[in-house]
């Protein structure tokens, strides 16, 4: 896709969601990113805390990182979640050996997860701002197909991403880009073994733990919440090489699994570098901080993805004499989810290229998607 003012939306017909909002019981705010798990699929809140929901809908689960889980038994337009501990310090600080726990995980993975051919409908949305303005945006709907739930190693480094992950590109919903210089946008757009990596869980989680296992390495684990059989778990890992992580994740003690992570690395000290635009410009470029998480959610005994999301704060360039700070996100949301074959999708994209590049294959359903208030402001921007 050219970087040009570019605009199309590949939907037409407007349609009213019904919706709910999802708010903090204590100050009223609304809670980005709660999961609902509804009877027949899994919807998230956007960042204005409102989600995609009939008025239909009853019995549901509703969640969010830091806050206790609610059972709804009949649709209410306002779902209020308490906070899972007000004051860290109040909290009875029990350590973990995070080590281990994430060693146990790692080993038994493919075990405790679901590790068969999946088909899921997804909502992915892939977000950009430019000193704190949004310039490219895109949402689209799509099948993802999945060989086994994990990431392989061998197939990755191989580029043989199709036996991993594949993907039938749907209805674009909307795609606008209003940035006209090609900041940020490297000389090669290859797609990487660790790019698919980003995808899987089981891949982030055997990275975290090569932070815990380098040499010289500190870390520190703490359950600071539990709830049933789920405990919260906060953890920080200073690498042997000297990169600095820290995050949370939610432990099932008695399946042995983590239903919730996510994990920060903290960049912003390290020393810019020198790159290339793809015409070849050379501009100073400074890492920011990133963030991955990941969300799962039991179905018939089975433990399923519902989210992946990959955030990015404060990558700075300074290019012909201006600085430029990104922000950027890429997010899955995994609405519903059915066994497949091990053959996969007949029509998929061609990872070699932009995504969006590729020919969208029309397939209707219901909405699921909701745009927050800045998006729907860029998006009518003329």
């Amino acid at each position: 896709m050219k970087q040009s003012y570019f605009f199309m939306i590949l939907f037409f017909g407007l349609f009213s969601a019904q919706k709910l909002k999802v708010i903090d019981s204590e100050n009223g705010k609304a809670i980005p990113h709660a999961r609902l798990i509804l009877h027949d699929q899994i919807v998230y809140t956007n960042e204005d805390g409102f989600a995609p929901v009939g008025q239909g809908a009853s019995n549901f689960e509703v969640s969010a990182s830091g806050y206790q889980k609610k059972k709804v038994t009949a649709f209410n337009s306002l779902i209020k979640l308490t906070r899972a501990y007000k004051n860290i310090e109040e909290i009875k600080i029990v350590n973990v050996d995070i080590r281990k726990l994430l060693g146990d995980v790692s080993k038994h993975y493919q075990k405790r997860y679901f590790n068969e051919p999946s088909l899921y409908d997804v909502v992915y949305k892939e977000k950009r701002l430019d000193n704190d303005r949004l310039y490219f945006l895109v949402i689209a709907e799509a099948k993802l197909w999945s060989k086994s739930n994990h990431y392989n190693y061998k197939d990755g480094i191989r580029k043989n991403y199709d036996e991993i992950l594949q993907m039938q590109l749907n209805n674009v919903k909307y795609l606008k880009n209003v940035k006209a210089d090609s900041i940020f946008t490297t000389g090669t757009n290859e797609f990487s073994h660790e790019y698919m990596g980003n995808y899987f869980f089981s891949f982030e989680l055997n990275r975290t733990l090569n932070h815990v296992r380098s040499i010289g390495s500190k870390y520190s684990g703490r359950l600071i919440f539990e709830e049933g059989d789920e405990q919260l778990i906060t953890f920080k890992i200073k690498s042997g090489a000297g990169i600095e992580l820290k995050g949370e994740f939610k432990y099932n003690k008695t399946d042995k699994v983590i239903t919730y992570f996510e994990v920060h690395y903290l960049q912003t000290g390290y020393p810019p570098v020198r790159r290339k635009t793809a015409e070849g410009v050379e501009y100073d470029y400074q890492l920011g901080d990133a963030a991955l998480i990941f969300d799962f959610y039991k179905k018939d005994g089975m433990y399923l993805p519902a989210l992946t999301r990959f955030e990015g704060d404060k990558y700075s360039a300074f290019y012909l004499g201006k600085k430029h700070e990104r922000k950027f996100s890429r997010e899955i949301i995994y609405n519903t989810f059915e066994k497949s074959n091990k053959e996969g999708l007949t029509q998929k994209v061609d990872f070699s290229k932009s995504i969006w590049e590729n020919v969208p294959v029309k397939e209707q359903k219901e909405d699921a998607i909701l745009l927050s208030s800045e998006e729907q402001v860029f998006i009518d921007k003329k």
